[in-house]
């Protein structure tokens, strides 16, 4: 199953803008307040200069970047915990997600009617995670009445299950996210099940307008504090001006931010912050035919990571022959890698590291 990260935030805020920017114009939501029931759902290139550079000296024929499955999910309002706005259609589609990307608005437009009446990120961001905290704890409670009924027979799982239903129950009324009290790895499997809105990964978006991207503005400062406080990420995009690059063609794109004194599209930034997020990384493939970026989850072994290319590879796994990217830049071929004995060879417990550049043996 593929991981996917929801944007969220208030309707008006730019969250769509920022999708469209993201998927280069191919999904088109209007800017209007639950315009989108259905999710718009987006695959995003992930930018990775490391492609380049193992195909500067390892030609190929095509070259294939990792993929980020994106979800636009319509602006949520206050009460939709309730309802309102079609908040229970919305706050389902949340959690289907793996991580949330939460859109907070930092710029002044009259053309575009902020549903609170003003810009504030705190009241805005309070909004979303309260919503957030009512549907959780609403989940929590039919959870904990659930177990408590297996517990009462001795149940020494559903005991342990019990304890960490009420842990969470006490966070969440008392205003505080299930991500916040819930860090041990053993406690987030006991949780999984419920599907938990506020104990999905967050990074904040402050989307600002041109003005707001030399510096700092105030509403931006607010943001990026709540994010420290959260111990969450938070980056700064302009979603009108990543729109327009995103529309142009690649040597305009080139000149345009080179104009605009920047080294790459803000989305860049954010999707591969996305990435991360989602505990992603990335090995590599090369050959004469294709060379490829290919997603894996942090921490997996070399077996799981050949079955991403196909089943059979993992099911005939016999090792994986591993080079660096460094060492390609050293060494200038595999021929030579080879030679300077710098290729490893791998086994079944090997853990692969992010930028791997591997070859499988198999046999089925």
């Amino acid at each position: 199953m593929s991981l996917a990260a929801g944007i969220i935030g208030l309707p008006n805020v730019g969250k769509s803008t920022i999708f469209n920017a993201l998927s280069n114009g191919t999904a088109q939501s209007a800017n209007y307040p639950f315009c989108t029931i259905d999710p718009n759902h987006g695959i995003v290139a992930v930018p990775d200069e490391r492609l380049a550079r193992i195909t500067a000296l390892i030609p190929t024929d095509k070259v294939v970047p990792a993929f980020l499955e994106l979800v636009d999910i319509a602006g949520l309002v206050k009460g939709a915990s309730k309802g309102e706005g079609l908040g229970n259609q919305f706050l389902g589609h949340i959690k289907d997600v793996n991580a949330v990307l939460h859109v907070v608005r930092c710029f002044n437009d009259d053309d575009i009617v902020h549903v609170e009446g003003s810009i504030d990120p705190a009241r805005d961001i309070s909004i979303i995670e309260t919503e957030l905290m009512l549907a959780d704890l609403s989940t929590v409670e039919r959870g904990v009445t659930r177990v408590e009924k297996v517990a009462k027979s001795g149940d020494k799982e559903a005991i342990i299950k019990l304890e960490v239903f009420k842990k969470v129950q006490d966070a969440l009324s008392q205003g505080i996210s299930v991500r916040k009290v819930i860090t041990d790895p053993a406690e987030i499997k006991i949780i999984h099940e419920l599907h938990l809105l506020t104990s999905k990964p967050v990074l904040y978006v402050a989307n600002v307008d041109e003005n707001g991207m030399t510096e700092d503005n105030d509403a931006v400062k607010k943001v990026r504090k709540i994010a420290e406080e959260e111990g969450a990420g938070c980056i700064k995009i302009c979603g009108k001006l990543e729109s327009e690059i995103a529309m142009l063609a690649e040597e305009e794109r080139i000149a345009f931010l080179t104009e605009l004194g920047y080294e790459e599209p803000g989305l860049a930034v954010l999707t591969r912050a996305a990435y991360s997020l989602l505990g992603l990384e990335t090995y590599f493939t090369a050959g004469k035919t294709e060379n490829r970026a290919w997603t894996i989850p942090k921490g997996c072994k070399a077996p799981q990571a050949a079955g991403v290319i196909h089943s059979d590879f993992e099911k005939g796994f016999i090792r994986a022959d591993v080079y660096t990217l460094n060492d390609l830049e050293t060494y200038k071929s595999e021929v030579a890698l080879r030679a300077a004995g710098k290729i490893r060879s791998e086994g079944r417990d090997y853990v692969v590291q992010d930028g791997d550049i591997m070859f499988f043996k198999f046999n089925v």
